[in-house]
């Protein structure tokens, strides 16, 4: 191991032991809620992303294989059809749903993220 290697290694077990200031706090305190605030909304878009996604190929493949054929189903292409369409429409709102859930989050914690930050900023400046 180099010299450099040792030192960041000792600089980081270092850090692990030494009192933070106000300012490191605050700033973990304004990553928590900045994550608090977009979490939800990160959280929707993915799952209900997720689910549009295997709805829309649940309707291609019933539409491109033979699988309704052997469920039972002896004209898959109408089903198929609107089955794909359900998924695409749900991918498509996505997006929207997800911008509507991360702006009402932000209304309700920019009071305190901002004041916080400004306390942050004008410790920074003494």
């Amino acid at each position: 191991m180099n010299r450099n290697d040792a030192e960041f290694i000792v600089q980081k077990i270092r850090t692990q032991y030494m009192e933070k200031d106000n300012t490191e706090n605050d700033l973990d305190m304004l990553r928590e809620l900045d994550a608090e605030v977009k979490r939800p909304a990160n959280l929707f878009g993915y799952i209900f992303g997720s689910i549009a996604a295997i709805i829309m190929g649940t309707g291609m493949s019933l539409v491109m294989t033979d699988i309704g054929e052997q469920l039972g189903i002896s004209n898959t292409m109408p089903l198929g059809i609107v089955i794909g369409v359900i998924g695409m429409l749900m991918a498509i709102v996505n997006y929207p749903i997800y911008n509507k859930i991360l702006s009402s989050r932000k209304k309700k914690y920019a009071g305190r993220i901002l004041k916080l930050s400004e306390k942050i900023m004008s410790e920074e400046e003494n």
